[in-house]
């Protein structure tokens, strides 16, 4: 870890000299799909929807410190060997939340990692994945979170070592945009909605996710716990109702169970419809073995 930090530290200094790069990366942040959004008020069946996707999505997770946190008022800290990070305000309180956000700001954010001020967001929240996301599937997420209660909790600044200006050049290098076509769907699911990657793709030592060895299992960011390679390297003899069952119930085919934190995701995913999770079983067994 600390020889990875090192050579953090000198990527970190060669990246100072391209900081003027940040300039050409902001050409990217006027999209016209979401500059055009209408505004609209939430429906009941688009609140119904973006609750499965946020379960799906196990935003909840990050967003909500404990059993005792106020839910989706955030301030849940992610270790990083960049600094420590905290998940913001995501219920409708229109000072400390996102309750006067537009359609085309919630869009903006989750799709292009920018905050309503025109600010970069740090890759600790996953816009990377989110990105992948269609318009109409991050409108029903809006829609379910700004039928939550307010709660007026500030966001905690992020302990990090990289300084905001430095994040446009770890875009162009690193941030690709969507979003993705939604078929097929287990590809969807795992990749936008459920964000597997985000934990079980290894990541270079800027932190960007090696996408060539997706899902061949990483270190866990701040703790000692790694999540598991799930290519058909490691779970090939896994059949298709294994993968369901674990994602139904958290139970391994040798009868274990897995634990926190994915054992959190699973109680998001075990509310998803029995196609959604055999597609996503299916999508798992096709992607390339990844042997590390």
């Amino acid at each position: 870890m600390k020889a990875m930090r090192n050579q953090v530290a000198m990527c970190l200094i060669v990246l100072a000299s391209l900081a003027l790069l940040a300039s050409c990366a902001t050409e990217r942040l006027t999209r016209p799909e979401a500059a055009s959004i209408r505004l609209a008020r939430p429906d009941p069946a688009a609140v119904a929807r973006g609750e499965y996707l946020v379960r799906a999505a196990n935003c909840a997770g990050c967003h909500t410190r404990g059993k005792t946190g106020a839910p989706f008022a955030g301030g849940v800290a992610l270790k990083t060997s960049f600094g420590i990070f905290y998940s913001r305000n995501i219920t409708p309180d229109p000072v400390h939340g996102i309750g006067a956000w537009s359609d085309a700001d919630f869009i903006r954010a989750l799709r292009d990692g920018v905050s309503p001020d025109g600010d970069f967001y740090y890759p600790a929240f996953p816009f990377t994945s989110f990105t992948g996301m269609t318009d109409r599937d991050l409108l029903d997420i809006k829609a379910y979170l700004f039928a939550q209660k307010p709660v007026a909790q500030t966001n905690r600044a992020p302990d990090t070592v990289v300084p905001r200006f430095m994040l446009g050049v770890w875009r162009a290098l690193e941030f690709t945009p969507g979003p993705m076509s939604p078929e097929p769907r287990g590809a969807y699911l795992a990749n936008a909605i459920a964000h597997c990657g985000e934990c079980h793709t290894p990541r270079d030592m800027l932190g960007g996710l090696e996408n060539e060895r997706r899902f061949a299992g990483a270190p866990v960011e701040g703790t000692d716990k790694v999540a598991p390679n799930i290519t058909p390297a490691h779970i090939g003899k896994w059949s298709r109702d294994d993968i369901v069952t674990l994602l139904t119930t958290g139970m391994k085919p040798n009868g274990d169970f897995v634990a926190a934190p994915m054992s959190e995701v699973v109680d998001g995913l075990a509310k998803l419809t029995p196609s959604d999770r055999a597609a996503l079983a299916a999508y798992v067994k096709s992607v390339p073995a990844q042997y590390r």
